[in-house]
């Protein structure tokens, strides 16, 4: 979401949540900012919203008429009010996070129990070392280094906790399972006879011995 290029809406109703404008501040408080984002409804950016980390005094960080590049968090067209951001949005919300969803990470940081991988979440997801593959890890280095681009599967979401768990096995097959499919391939299956060629089998097996049919009938199977 870096690279995304900024909106120009020109009302309220053409605002969306996570969208990208910029603005200049109007106003600042003990509470905030008052930002034009060219709507001619101002939005509000509350102090936490402003950067990473505390801000001890919006004034500090913000100056009247200086421009800035914003997000939209929410919007209430009936109220005319607008609450902004200038924290990045995450590219998925808590509740847009579901079990079973296949997604492509990169690898953000290591432990001895397992990587966390960057899914463009509120935070990284975290896949332990027992989901990184089928058998025996010594350590995740032996797997991913840091920035690696991996697919993972979501386990399981806790939004109370804040939590993602991860698998990349579960997007492999298992030794076995690329086994039993190995030998089904390389399997020699006999061809199923037709009618004309099981009538002649079963005529030679009733034959109790006569060569004579036996020899002709194999003339008529070949």
């Amino acid at each position: 979401m870096a690279n995304e290029e900024l909106k120009t809406p020109e009302t309220i109703e053409d605002l969306e949540p996570k969208m990208k404008v910029a603005g200049k501040v109007l106003k600042t408080s003990l509470a905030g900012a008052i930002v034009d984002v060219g709507v001619g409804i101002p939005g509000l950016i509350h102090i936490s919203k402003i950067q990473k980390g505390s801000v001890a005094r919006v004034a500090d960080v913000l100056k009247i008429g200086q421009e800035v590049e914003v997000w939209i968090q929410r919007t209430d067209p009936e109220k005319k009010k607008i609450e902004l951001t200038m924290l990045e949005p995450a590219g998925m919300e808590w509740g847009e996070i579901k079990p079973d969803m296949e997604l492509v990470g990169k690898v953000t940081r290591i432990e001895k129990y397992g990587v966390f991988v960057d899914i463009e979440a509120e935070r990284p997801g975290l896949v332990h070392i027992s989901e990184m593959a089928h058998g025996y890890i010594r350590t995740p280095n032996d797997v991913v280094k840091m920035g690696d681009e991996v697919n993972v599967k979501v386990l399981k979401v806790n939004r109370r906790k804040k939590q993602i768990k991860l698998s990349m096995k579960a997007l492999e097959d298992s030794p076995q399972e690329a086994l039993r499919f190995e030998e089904e391939e390389n399997e020699v299956r006999e061809p199923t006879p037709t009618a004309f060629e099981a009538a002649i089998r079963k005529a030679m097996d009733a034959s109790d011995g006569n060569n004579e049919l036996a020899e002709m009938l194999s003339e008529l199977e070949n």
